[in-house]
């Protein structure tokens, strides 16, 4: 597990050991971030669940201004803090322990890209879109990570499908918040 590109480039990267914990690949990566690579650049990114912190980190690499990482497991935070120290990048992040549930229903901030990449099996994607709707800015982008015999049951109204990427038993869904603009027309 790497950084693809950007600051951190080539840069390796730990994930916490267990069974929660699957680390994405390099080539589910590439896809996601190809597809929003032009709204990255100053983009105030919210990595929930964030296990290893590696898709927070790659934002982080290719341009985005901060960079939130919430996870409620000591091990998988202590994770994140060492790959931002690893790649340099702790400086326009904050690192937060608590439950992702808790931390996207009270937070006022509102954010450019979210990621959502659950622990599997729970539904927790269908149960968390409509608080993570409400605090995503017009313009922004959420992605998803799930498991390819699950779907996402309902899309909250203020949401779009952009694009779903299927590889093996992993899909990846990337949804987005029109802007202002772009409902006017």
């Amino acid at each position: 597990m790497r950084v693809i590109t950007g600051s951190a480039r080539g840069r390796k990267l730990t994930a916490p050991e267990g069974l929660d914990v699957r680390p994405t690949t390099d080539k589910v990566k590439e896809a996601v971030f190809s597809a929003i690579q032009f709204d990255i650049e100053g983009a105030y990114v919210l990595d929930l669940f964030a296990g290893s912190g590696q898709m927070g980190i790659e934002a982080l690499s290719r341009g985005a201004k901060r960079a939130v990482f919430v996870d409620n497991s000591q091990k998988a935070l202590r994770c994140v803090n060492n790959n931002l120290r690893s790649t340099d990048l702790e400086k326009y992040a904050d690192v937060v322990n608590r439950d992702s549930y808790d931390y996207i229903k009270h937070i006022s901030r509102k954010f450019d890209i979210i990621i959502l990449d659950p622990p599997y099996r729970y539904n927790h994607i269908n149960n968390i879109l409509p608080y993570v709707s409400a605090k995503l800015n017009d313009g922004g982008f959420v992605i998803c990570e799930y498991e390819s015999d699950s779907q996402i049951d309902i899309i909250p109204d203020e949401l779009k499908l952009k694009k779903t990427y299927r590889y093996g038993k992993i899909s990846i869904s990337i949804l987005y918040k029109e802007s202002a603009e772009e409902e006017e027309l």
